[in-house]
């Protein structure tokens, strides 16, 4: 796979350094952080639905 390069600023950088660990690269730190946004963006969903749809039990059924 081909790397790219991304500008990002200095108080950033700090961040994604105070975010990992000792020897973790910044690109495994990133990939680290969009899986955790990606399960907190599929978990708001999930609750937004529970929380506007009528659900029938399934003793109802």
């Amino acid at each position: 796979m081909a790397n790219t390069t991304i500008s990002i600023t200095k108080e950033t950088k700090k961040a994604l350094i105070e975010l990992g660990t000792k020897g973790e690269t910044y690109d495994s730190i990133i990939k680290k952080l969009i899986k955790r946004f990606a399960w907190k963006k599929l978990d708001d969903e999930w609750n937004k639905i529970l929380a506007s749809d009528d659900f029938i039990s399934l003793d109802e059924l």
